[in-house]
């Protein structure tokens, strides 16, 4: 049963929230913040709700939803003090999620189906549900909250919520029941009532404990390029060459699934490149460096909407990149299919050429490339170290293709311009996300446009230096 929340939480939730780095909406001046539910969770020890906040925008866009797990203790101590989302008289208030009391009790009430007040917790069937040690919280993520059990379970806590499905619920379940081997096997998730209709709260999986994350591993592979100033990319010890083309074949592999578990559908050329010019509007008129680049992307944009025919479309990831796979003994798993975050839910669950995956795996070589560029305290890089740097991700991009062909047997590249608009609607994304988020990191993308609209200039695009 709800309760209703106090004026000193809605006051405190008020300036924690939109300083983590999950709110994903940095730039945006907050109107009001609302607790619009209140569930009081039965964990021993220590004082535990689950609350859902309304954040309303100054701009007077779309409400967001964020989820906290508000725990807190009196005399408050060291322990939770890295969490702490402030003082309650003498209580220590602090999320819950850092608490192994909270996520331990988490964990139980998935394996035993429990339901408080609005919120059920419920297992997949026929999975197992292993005892674990305490919980330990992931601190990489970008837009939700993990916790890892021991090495057999990981809990991830959608932080934005929104009314209806959850992508990545939705595309793990589908995919394991055609027995899709590219994702990590469901265990169960938590759900809940926004407005008076479902939503989907957390998931739970197994955890691929001895892996590495793709993009670690591609960053490590550009660095050994660069310290073997005599050595080509294939030529070097950390060549990642044959990993990019096995990503390919996974994602052809997934995608195959992805069409056996829910089909296949077509969409209008033309209303696809509609929607990727008003992102365009949006993003020009909010980062001044892409105005000079506006009418050649949308003269792009014009050529997909002349296409004759529909574009072949399914569901697909919507947000891949190298941060979202991971490298097991066995092979590759393809973690977070939310889709972009910052994107309403009823875009993000619409069936999508396969193209976009792909261009987002292509702008993620770019970025692991250019990366190194950035970190190396030079007034302006190398010449050499940025044409290397420019070989390491054509190498890599190809092989990714080849992989990806050799599945499918369809070479993306026979679709240049579709891939090339799908590739310029994720930069123009990636300037607005850098811009407001890593201002550092703003030319990566800047320069991809740049070669992306004129290939003539080659694999290295603008001078990293003259993109401003």
């Amino acid at each position: 049963m709800n309760s209703p929340p106090s004026l000193g939480l809605t006051a405190l939730l008020a300036d924690w929230i939109p300083a983590q780095r999950w709110f994903g909406a940095k730039g945006r001046a907050v109107g009001s913040v609302t607790v619009v539910a209140t569930t009081p969770l039965p964990v021993d020890g220590v004082d535990v709700d689950h609350v859902v906040v309304e954040v309303e925008f100054a701009d007077g866009g779309p409400a967001a939803h964020f989820q906290v797990l508000v725990a807190s203790r009196k005399g408050g101590g060291d322990d939770f003090e890295h969490a702490a989302i402030g003082v309650d008289g003498d209580r220590l208030v602090y999320d819950g999620l850092w608490d192994p009391a909270v996520s331990g009790w988490l964990l139980r009430a998935i394996r035993e189906g429990r339901e408080v007040g609005d919120l059920r917790f419920v297992p997949e069937p026929g999975v197992e549900i292993p005892p674990a040690p305490p919980g330990r919280v992931l601190g990489v993520e970008q837009s939700n909250t993990s916790v890892v059990f021991g090495e057999k379970s990981i809990l991830k806590l959608f932080r934005r919520v929104a009314a209806g499905g959850n992508p990545d619920l939705e595309l793990h379940r589908a995919l394991r029941a055609v027995d899709g081997t590219e994702v990590a096997t469901l265990q169960g998730a938590v759900e809940g009532v926004l407005h008076g209709k479902g939503a989907v709260l957390g998931m739970l999986q197994d955890y691929a404990s001895n892996s590495a994350e793709g993009w670690a591993m591609a960053l490590a592979s550009v660095r050994d390029l660069l310290a073997e100033a005599d050595l080509r990319a294939d030529e070097v010890g950390g060549d990642f060459a044959a990993e990019a083309n096995r990503l390919g074949q996974t994602i052809a592999v997934l995608h195959s699934d992805l069409v056996r578990a829910l089909g296949t559908a077509e969409r209008d050329a033309g209303e696809i490149a509609a929607a990727m010019r008003a992102r365009l509007a949006v993003a020009a008129a909010d980062v001044p460096a892409l105005e000079p680049h506006a009418a050649a992307i949308r003269a792009v944009y014009d050529e997909l909407a002349a296409l004759p025919a529909p574009l072949p479309a399914q569901r697909v990831h919507g947000d891949l990149h190298l941060g979202q796979v991971l490298r097991t003994p066995l092979g590759w798993l393809v973690i977070d299919f939310e889709g972009e975050p910052a994107t309403p839910l009823e875009l993000r669950v619409r069936p999508d050429s396969p193209l976009r995956d792909v261009a987002g795996m292509l702008r993620s070589f770019d970025y692991a490339a250019n990366h190194q560029l950035l970190e190396a305290d030079e007034p302006e890089p190398d010449p050499q170290r940025v044409w290397r740097s420019a070989e390491w991700a054509d190498r890599n991009r190809s092989a990714f293709l080849d992989g990806y062909a050799a599945r499918t047997g369809t070479d993306p590249r026979e679709h240049q311009l579709v891939l090339r608009a799908y590739e310029l609607d994720k930069a123009v994304y990636e300037v607005v996300y850098e811009t407001r988020n890593r201002p550092s990191w703003a030319p990566i993308p800047l320069r991809s446009i740049a070669r992306l609209l004129d290939p003539e200039r080659g694999p290295t695009g603008l001078p990293i230096d003259s993109v401003q």
